[in-house]
């Protein structure tokens, strides 16, 4: 993040020089070249005075357009210029303020509130390569008359000196600043600012502590606090810091993006989102609020919402290897692994060392059945990391692909040996063992990945069947109702626990189990034939047909009276045709059918 401290600097010496300059002096001693009217004198000391009582009433705009008229009328004058850039200054009219601020000082170079307002102007403008040699100048200048520089300057100065890579110069400015004024605590927040820069974070988090210290309420050391413990690992104090940061200054943007990574580096995605879009909606020019909350949706499983944001990031941070990843993995998600492979490529052509993203594009081939290619990344990423647990299960699931068993076993058993909490691929090794007849072995896998996911009802539906052929009925009995109970509307296992039931003389059993599979596969051939007319008539839909659409609509709710994407898809072809009233009664259908989200 940018790091900033929390002091306005305002310009100096300003009221002074406006309290002692006599105008009409300073016109009539001029050369004759220059001299003006004894009535443009007058105007001139007029406007000067009215803009003098403007900007004391902290009327900047109209003390802007006094001065712009002393300037006008008395141009060789140098204080009408200092006075205007000194206001064009206070109102962030950074261009226009140098402009006058060098036109002041090419007149009378030893005016100290020119440079001092000039150097100021520059450092807020980020030219910090031309204001740190006039802030050095003004420097010596005090130096020479025994005095120190102000207060308020110190800071800027320091500012623009870690700007520039001057780091340690711009840490002693700091020091000296807090010497003439230690109970200041926007000091101390700059000053851990500096050390966070530098990666000195106890340092840092020391000066942010005196500054809270000093003032609980700054909003912006709670702020820099809380990426400091963020930058430590210190995850849940960090958040507690930028909430309160964000509860003191919810407008503030940088204040509502860094709890949102924090929110979400702690794995809390959900809770990250409103804050993600609340830092968007504060600053919508934000590259990295649109990235953040792109990898929240992301990390939310939301991957449509995520694929836009990723998308605009992409546009403008081409070079960005996490971002192209980030982009073409939730491309992966949404089924478009042809379209992601281009942008996999991308990244590891900038960081073609990282493992994860050859992993990732192993995957993307995979998805394309291209085994081949697949193949290739997995082995490269385990050439550069060989105890990648997931490279080797997805190496081993691509070799099972090409019906290589002996090649892809041992690469599946390392995996669950180097990740033992993982229950994929015990899961998977207990299928290869029972294809081949290890029936003990693929037990005792398939209970391994049950214990670490007991909610698999696909394991205990395969973990009967290896009961079955171990002749271990009531075993096989106990882990298919398992597998019932988990999945009560999937055919297979009722049918091999009817089977089951059937070898142990418990022949009604049997014969309610056949039913109920039956049944089972006769609705689920029903919904395949609704969902075919119901992709039928979205494209009679999409192409104004809408008569024959609804004659397919309804084909589908025949076949599947609960199918709630064809009420719904039947309420628009109706209401399409006028038939508002039956459209309204279609929608409600599919409302009632829809599971509560």
């Amino acid at each position: 993040m940018r790091w900033y401290g929390g002091r306005s600097i305002c310009s100096t010496g300003l009221s002074v020089m406006l309290a002692t300059f006599p105008l009409l002096a300073q016109v009539s001693t001029a050369p004759a070249s220059h001299q003006v009217s004894v009535e443009q004198a007058k105007q001139a000391d007029a406007a000067f005075k009215a803009g003098y009582a403007a900007l004391t009433n902290n009327d900047l705009q109209a003390a802007r357009e006094d001065f712009q008229k002393v300037v006008k009328l008395v141009p060789r004058v140098e204080e009408g210029h200092s006075a205007l850039g000194a206001v064009l200054l206070q109102l962030s009219l950074y261009p226009e303020a140098i402009a006058e601020l060098s036109r002041a000082l090419k007149l009378k170079p030893e005016d100290a509130a020119a440079q001092t307002n000039l150097a100021l102007a520059y450092a807020r403008s980020d030219r910090n390569q031309e204001a740190v040699p006039i802030f050095a100048a003004i420097e010596r200048s005090a130096a020479s008359k025994g005095q120190a520089l102000p207060v308020d300057i110190l800071p800027a100065y320091a500012r623009s000196l870690a700007a520039i890579g001057q780091m340690e110069p711009a840490v002693q400015k700091m020091r000296q600043a807090i010497a003439l004024a230690p109970s200041d605590p926007a000091l101390h927040d700059t000053l851990g600012s500096l050390y966070a820069q530098q990666s000195a974070w106890t340092s840092a988090r020391n000066e942010f502590a005196t500054a809270l210290r000093l003032d609980p309420e700054l909003a912006v050391a709670h702020l820099h606090l809380g990426v400091v413990l963020l930058n430590q690992q210190q995850t849940e104090a960090a958040i507690g810091e930028l909430t309160t940061a964000t509860r003191l200054a919810p407008q503030n943007a940088i204040a509502q993006l860094s709890l949102g990574k924090a929110v979400l580096q702690a794995g809390n995605a959900g809770d990250a989102l409103p804050v993600l879009k609340t830092a968007l909606a504060l600053d919508p020019s934000s590259p990295e609020a649109n990235y953040q909350l792109a990898l929240a949706y992301q990390a939310n499983g939301q991957f449509k919402e995520a694929l836009p944001l990723f998308q605009q990031a992409a546009k403008t941070d081409t070079g960005n290897a996490p971002l192209l990843t980030n982009l073409a993995l939730d491309m992966v998600q949404l089924g478009d692994a042809k379209g992601a492979i281009p942008l996999f490529e991308r990244a590891l052509s900038l960081t073609p060392d990282v493992v994860t993203v050859h992993e990732d594009l192993g995957v993307a081939y995979l998805q394309e059945s291209n085994v081949d290619d697949a193949l290739r990344e997995f082995r490269t990423g385990l050439k550069l990391n060989p105890s990648d647990p997931q490279l080797h299960y997805n190496l081993g699931l691509a070799l099972k692909l090409k019906d290589d068993l002996s090649a892809a076993i041992p690469e599946l058993e390392t995996a669950a040996k180097l990740d033992p909490s993982a229950p994929d691929p015990p899961f998977t090794l207990g299928i290869l063992y029972m294809q081949q007849g290890r029936f003990d072995d693929a037990a005792q896998q398939l209970n391994a990945t049950l214990k670490l996911r007991p909610e698999n009802s696909d394991g205990w539906a395969v973990l009967g069947s290896v009961y079955r052929q171990q002749n271990k009925l009531p075993e096989a009995v106990s882990a298919l109702q398992e597998a019932i109970r988990l999945s009560p509307r999937i055919p297979g296992p009722h049918v091999t626990l009817a089977s089951v039931l059937a070898q142990q003389g418990k022949q009604p059993e049997a014969a309610a189990e056949r039913k109920t599979a039956a049944d089972l596969t006769r609705v689920a051939v029903n919904h395949q034939r609704a969902t075919f007319a119901t992709n039928s008539g979205n494209m009679l839909l999409e192409k104004g047909q809408i008569a024959d659409a609804i004659a397919r609509y309804q084909e589908a709710l025949s076949n599947d009276p609960n199918f709630s994407d064809a009420h719904r898809q039947l309420a628009t072809a109706l209401e399409r045709s006028g038939r508002t009233a039956e459209a309204e009664v279609e929608r409600k259908k599919a409302t009632d059918l829809e599971p509560p989200q």
